[in-house]
């Protein structure tokens, strides 16, 4: 039999991985916070349609990267490629709109058939943030300050910056729609495959495209300014205003864009260049449109999505794992009365690994691998006494301590 490995595009996460991912999630929920979010835990698995309706059959991920499957009830189900659809389907299932605005964190895995590459795999975790029903050029301003700070909460804003554009309103949206056709349109045979298919059904992606031959063509194509109305310049000059009042620096990028209909007015991209290629950490926009292509009213949205993995890579420092306390007894006795003394002492909470087998040697050594603060050591005459031998694994000292003490001197030691 073969050695067991997990499936490609998928890993494993412990030790100082787990540690540094933990850390972007409960940074970035504690930030959340404080902008009135509450945390929203959608299925990792929905309808296929739930995905399928907004995103569009000719998207790339509906096409080529989604993992769908019949259940055994012969349900067609899709594992979640991204959250925002399932926060919207949430929120019409749950008769949320009387309850607007609606803001929402959520984190988790994901799922999208693609290669895998740095900071990205088939299975990877994303931080996301939502608010549904404002419509206000205000609203777009706090969401991208949201980023902005759990960035700025976990020490790497310095490395990222944001890139941000106007789409427009939809009739602001659709005359540059047509204007780009007509420009892509001459250069068609000069095109990529992909290219020459998303002219015909997202136009507005090829701008993304990262093939040299594209991109050369999408240098002297429309630019999106040229096509705005003054409703849509003046939403987008109150963002702009906004962020500077607010302290978040930006960069006007006219070639970033969101090819699904759905997505209006801003749109914005926190990059990175100490990942590579894959810089983007977190991006999104709004999507005044998605809340009714699902089948729900009329509701407008913003929102973001960050990449956990990414960002985790990005920490200066992985966080200090806690040191516990090794308790070791010696005798029957012992283990039976220290049951009661490390549930006091976790109850006080104190990180308390009970190891009850080998000898003293062995265990003295398991202790200082799992860089233990402290050894606990009771035996018969420790019992007898009431107290317990407290040895400092950093100094090497150790002294008799009152067993009844003992959460209060362990917590005076750190």
């Amino acid at each position: 039999m073969s050695k067991l490995q997990p499936v490609r595009g998928t890993h494993d996460i412990y030790g100082d991985d787990a540690r540094r991912m933990r850390h972007v999630v409960e940074t970035f929920a504690r930030v959340a916070s404080t902008y009135g979010f509450e945390e929203l835990a959608t299925p990792i698995f929905e309808f296929t349609e739930v995905f399928k309706r907004p995103l569009g059959e000719a998207s790339d991920i509906v096409s080529k990267e989604m993992y769908s499957f019949r259940d055994r009830g012969d349900e067609e189900l899709t594992l979640r490629p991204e959250f925002t659809a399932g926060v919207a389907r949430a929120f019409i299932s749950g008769g949320m709109q009387q309850s607007t605005p609606c803001r929402f964190m959520s984190w988790g895995p994901v799922f999208r058939y693609e290669r895998p590459q740095k900071g990205r795999y088939r299975q990877f975790h994303q931080l996301n943030a939502e608010c549904l029903g404002p419509s206000d050029p205000a609203t777009d301003v706090d969401m991208i300050a949201l980023g902005y700070r759990t960035l700025m909460e976990l020490g790497v804003a310095g490395d990222v910056v944001l890139n941000l554009n106007t789409l427009g309103d939809p009739d602001s949206r659709n005359a540059y729609r047509s204007a780009l056709v007509e420009y892509f349109s001459d250069h068609r045979d000069a095109l990529s495959e992909d290219s020459q298919r998303r002219l015909l059904t997202n136009p507005l992606r090829i701008l993304d495209s990262k093939i040299e031959g594209d991109q050369a063509i999408v240098v002297g194509a429309p630019k999106l300014s040229g096509y705005l109305n003054d409703q849509s310049r003046d939403f987008f000059r109150t963002v702009t205003n906004g962020l500077e009042r607010a302290g978040v620096p930006f960069v006007h990028n006219e070639r970033l864009v969101r090819g699904l209909d759905y997505y209006t007015h801003t749109a914005f991209e926190f990059i990175t260049e100490i990942l590579g290629a894959q810089g983007t950490v977190i991006g999104g926009g709004r999507y005044d449109g998605l809340i009714k292509k699902l089948g729900g009213p009329p509701v407008a949205g913003v929102g973001w999505a960050g990449g956990i993995e990414r960002l985790a890579m990005m920490l200066a420092e992985t966080p200090t794992a806690v040191r516990p306390v090794f308790f070791l007894p010696m005798g029957d006795a012992a283990l039976l009365e220290g049951f009661k003394i490390c549930e006091e002492l976790r109850g006080a909470g104190i990180t308390v690994i009970a190891d009850r087998t080998g000898n003293i040697s062995k265990r003295m050594n398991r202790a200082n691998k799992a860089s233990a603060r402290a050894a606990l050591i009771l035996g018969d005459d420790e019992l007898s006494a009431g107290t317990i031998m407290v040895k400092n694994l950093d100094s090497g000292d150790q002294q008799q301590i009152s067993i009844d003490g003992l959460a209060k001197h362990l917590k005076a030691q750190g």
